[in-house]
C-alpha cells in the first residue's frame, strides 16, 4: 500500500471502509464509503497524479451532505501527502461535471441548516484552493452554481466544447455562497463577472475560453486527456518548487508588489538548500531528466 493510501486510510478510518484493486498497471483505486467520491492514485511514471472523481449518477452529482463529507476529508488527505504532486478532479458520470449543490436535500433543510451547509461547502472549496498541490478541473457537459464554484477553486480548467457553465444563483433568488461572487471577478474580471452573476447566463466551452473562465477548450470528450497531458508535465517538475510557485502566486496577487516580491524571495529561499534543486543542476549539466524527491 502506497504512502498516499496508507494516510488516507489512517486520517478517515472512522469514516471510510477501503476495497484496494488494481485496475491496470498504472492506476490504483482507493474505494471509500463515501461512494459518491472516487480517488485513484496513478502509479509508475505517473506516481504523484491524484485523480478525484465525482461518482453520484443519480442525481449529476449534486453536492449534498454525503459527498461534501467525502470532499472534504479527500482534501484534508490529500494535503497532508508528500508523495502528491498534482490533483485531477473530474467526473465519472457522461455530460456533467457537477450539477451544483443539491436542492433536493436543501428543500428539505431548515435556515440554521441551510446555512450551516452552504458555509460547509465554501469552507471546502476554500481547503481545495488551498491544496498545496496544483489541481486541474476536468469538465465535460455541466458545471453549474456550485459545480463551478467547484471548479473555479482549482489552479486551472479545461472543458470540452459541449460543456455549460453558470451561476445561475439569482433566478433562485440567492447569490453564488461557496465563493462564485470573489473567486469569478478574480479570474475574469469585474465586469464579466457580474453580467453572468446578474443574468445567471450560461456558457459554452469556447465562449468560456474566451473569457478566461477556462483555460483550455478542446473538442468533446477529450477533456480529460488533455488534463492528464498537463498533469504529466506538472508531475515531472520539483514538487517542492511547485509548492512554492503556487504559494507565491495565491498570496502574492492580494499583496503591494513590494510585499509580493518579499514572499517570492522568501518562497525561493526556501529551495536553494534542497536536493531537488542540486538535482535539477546536475540533470541538465548531464543532459538527463532530472529524478526529484521532494526533498
Amino acid at each position: 500500500m502506497g504512502v498516499f493510501a496508507i494516510s488516507l486510510y489512517h486520517h478517515c478510518r472512522s469514516n471510510f471502509s477501503f476495497n484496494y484493486h488494481y485496475q491496470s498497471r498504472r492506476t490504483l483505486i482507493l474505494q471509500s464509503a463515501f461512494e459518491s467520491v472516487r480517488v485513484q492514485r496513478l502509479s509508475h511514471d505517473d506516481s504523484g497524479i491524484v485523480e478525484v472523481h465525482l461518482d453520484r449518477p443519480e442525481a449529476k452529482n449534486a453536492i449534498g451532505k454525503e459527498m461534501l463529507r467525502g470532499l472534504q476529508n479527500i482534501f484534508e488527505t490529500i494535503n497532508r501527502d508528500a508523495s502528491a504532486n498534482v490533483v485531477m478532479l473530474s467526473s465519472s458520470v457522461p455530460r456533467v461535471f457537477c450539477a451544483g449543490a443539491d436542492l433536493k436535500e436543501r428543500k428539505t433543510m431548515n435556515t440554521s441548516e441551510a446555512r450551516f451547509f452552504v458555509n460547509s461547502l465554501r469552507s471546502t472549496f476554500s481547503l481545495l484552493e488551498a491544496l498545496h498541490v496544483p489541481t486541474i478541473a476536468v469538465i465535460e457537459g455541466a458545471a453549474l452554481g456550485g459545480g463551478l464554484e467547484m471548479a473555479l477553486s482549482c489552479d486551472l480548467r479545461i472543458c470540452g466544447e459541449d460543456a455549460v457553465l453558470g451561476l445561475p444563483e439569482t433566478g433562485l433568488a440567492i447569490i453564488p455562497g461557496a465563493g462564485g461572487t470573489q473567486r469569478l471577478s478574480r479570474l475574469v474580471g469585474k465586469s464579466i463577472a457580474k453580467e453572468l452573476i446578474f443574468t445567471g447566463r450560461k456558457v459554452g466551452g469556447r465562449d468560456a475560453m474566451s473569457v478566461g473562465l477556462v483555460n483550455y477548450c478542446v473538442p468533446a470528450g477529450e477533456a480529460h486527456l488533455k488534463a492528464l497531458e498537463i498533469a504529466q508535465h506538472i508531475n515531472q517538475k520539483g514538487p517542492l518548487a511547485l509548492r512554492m510557485a503556487k504559494r507565491a502566486i495565491n498570496e502574492g496577487i492580494e499583496l503591494d508588489m513590494e510585499s509580493a516580491l518579499a514572499l517570492e524571495e522568501e518562497c525561493y529561499e526556501q529551495l536553494l538548500n534542497t536536493k531537488d534543486r542540486l538535482e535539477g543542476l546536475a540533470a541538465f549539466a548531464e543532459k538527463r531528466k532530472p529524478r526529484y524527491n521532494g526533498e
